[in-house]
């Protein structure tokens, strides 16, 4: 069938729901572009030739159809990073979640409305390591005429942070799993594609960010990179934090944010400096003993009217280890919880769910660097086997030998999680799911462990977003923590950082019936097995109910 025949049938299926926004359609050719980073050129997996990958445009309530048409050797599947996807899961992305990829050659059409949501998301490839080049912004207009509930800036500008290897990061996974041991770390961290200015490589140019004095900007942040959380500050000027992950939050100003991979922050900057060129920084925040790319990612703020030949204003980046930085920021976020945006949490549970995250070691006979052991990921000590069948087309059409509904709801095994590891480091290994009923109220507590060592892990949830009601160090204790929950106006989102040694408590109503994907958004952990899904049941009736899947669905 001709592909865009193959959209109008798509669109005479759209419900009437969905008729209040327009449709908006989107051609993304993933092809291989020859790129040069840090005086070094190599071949990268692009969408349309560009990196970052485009912008895609919407409004609340739009319907979006994006056709992708994989012109590479590498299966692809695009995911649509924080978007709610109700009913949808067949546009979610996750290579064996919700679609079998997008072999070479072939294509698919990816077809979701945008319901109850506005503001920054990202999409990303959702396979591989590919997501290293392959991603974009994604930009949801509030409805036409329903202003932003803060001043409207005179300008709004996307700002992708990332990750740059000289090499081709597939070989670095590859690598890592035949070795049993982590990969390396990234070459550079980049601004729009760019590292800015490198000592050793002169020729490389940076992202400058034009202004105007005493206009105000709006920046739409977003953290792209594989596997490292950044630091985010301009050189002079303050930042007024608006929103994060596409849900509005009370505003407040702060010189520095630091933002997780998965994760955006929207922020607003007033031009207010006379004239100059000031230092725009991205670099690393690590709080555990764990090899990190230490570059700095700079870019320019340049007001207009400024020389060129004009020095910069430096500033000074946190160190990699600024956990109260990092902690100053995530405290301050709070949900608007006003008239028109209320911040609905539950405050019943049905499900009180604990999940343990953290590493593991378990026995590799072929891992010679590793001394036959490889390291491995895991939550509720459950190292997540990929299946070969997509686990929603098993839930849906019934087939049975693809995965288990046994996910334990608690740790198999009590230890003091965030001390002394126990003797036994070895994880159990499956393709498990945790059932939730439709419309029921979950309460989840993500627990770091010390195993191999503590670590921040940005946890992203697919299908929902959730409130963060509360954090804490060590271990979690129901008694005593859960007094001190924030019900009220805790901040909403789609990724959180569970703190190195600590836990985070979040809540979400299960009203998106299908197969969500829960993961660590560091991509080694993933590829170590730091993931699980909630299958959501159907509810009553047709709008309660996983619509069935489009006849273009990628074959496994």
């Amino acid at each position: 069938m001709d592909s865009w025949l193959q959209i109008l049938v798509l669109v005479a299926c759209i419900t009437p729901a969905m008729v209040e926004g327009r449709v908006r359609k989107y051609t993304f050719n993933v092809a291989m572009k020859n790129t040069t980073r840090l005086c070094s050129s190599k071949p990268i997996v692009t969408v349309n030739g560009m990196f970052p990958g485009p912008t895609l445009y919407a409004r609340e309530d739009d319907t979006v159809l994006v056709r992708v048409t994989n012109g590479v050797k590498y299966n692809v599947t695009i995911h649509w990073h924080g978007v709610r996807q109700l009913r949808t899961g067949w546009a979610d992305g996750p290579a064996y979640i919700t679609q079998c990829p997008i072999q070479p050659g072939q294509s698919y059409v990816y077809n979701f409305t945008i319901t109850g949501q506005r503001g920054t998301l990202l999409w990303h490839a959702h396979i591989l390591w590919l997501r290293a080049t392959l991603h974009g912004a994604i930009v949801i207009l509030p409805k036409r005429g329903v202003p932003y509930p803060f001043p409207k800036p005179h300008k709004e500008v996307v700002v992708v942070l990332g990750e740059w290897w000289k090499s081709d990061t597939e070989a670095v996974i590859n690598q890592a799993i035949k070795s049993g041991l982590a990969p390396n770390v990234s070459d550079a961290h980049t601004i729009n594609g760019h590292p800015g200015a490198i000592s050793n490589c002169p020729s490389q140019g940076g992202f400058t960010l034009p202004v105007e004095s005493g206009k105000t900007y709006m920046l739409r942040i977003i953290n792209a990179a594989l596997n490292e959380e950044l630091f985010f500050k301009i050189a002079g000027h303050q930042l007024t934090i608006v929103e994060v992950d596409a849900t509005y939050v009370k505003p407040f100003k702060t010189n520095t944010i630091v933002i997780a991979p998965g994760q955006t922050t929207n922020a607003l900057v007033s031009a207010d400096q006379s004239s100059g060129k000031y230092l725009v920084a991205a670099s690393p925040f690590m709080d555990s003993p764990i090899a990190v790319d230490n570059m700095t990612a700079t870019a320019t703020l340049h007001y207009s009217g400024t020389l060129a030949a004009t020095s910069t204003t430096l500033t000074k980046t946190p160190p990699q280890n600024a956990t109260a930085v990092a902690n100053n920021f995530i405290n301050s976020l709070r949900s608007l919880n006003s008239k028109t945006y209320p911040a609905q949490v539950p405050l019943t549970v049905d499900h009180n769910l604990l999940f343990t995250v953290g590493l593991g070691i378990n026995p590799c006979p072929s891992c010679k660097a590793g001394n036959g052991s490889r390291v491995v990921a895991s939550m509720n000590n459950v190292t997540f086997v990929m299946p070969t069948t997509a686990i929603l087309q098993a839930h849906f059409f019934n087939i049975s030998g693809v995965f288990t509904s046994d996910f334990p709801g608690n740790p198999p095994t009590i230890f003091n999680y965030t001390g002394s590891p126990p003797s036994n480091l070895q994880t159990m290994s499956g393709t498990k799911v945790y059932q939730l009923r439709y419309n029921s109220t979950v309460q989840l507590v993500l627990q770091d462990t010390g195993i191999i060592a503590p670590e921040n892990h940005p946890i992203h949830l697919h299908g929902f977003n959730f409130f963060a009601v509360g954090k804490g160090l060590g271990n979690y204790n129901p008694k005593v923590d859960q007094k001190n929950f924030n019900l009220v106006d805790p901040v909403e989102r789609n990724t959180i950082g569970v703190p190195s040694g600590g836990w985070v408590a979040i809540r979400f109503r299960a009203d998106n019936p299908g197969v969500w994907f829960m993961h660590c958004h560091l991509e080694i952990h993933t590829t170590w097995g730091l993931k699980m899904a909630f299958l959501v049941d159907n509810g009553k009736g047709p709008n309660e109910s996983l619509l069935p899947p489009p006849s273009d669905l990628p074959k496994c």
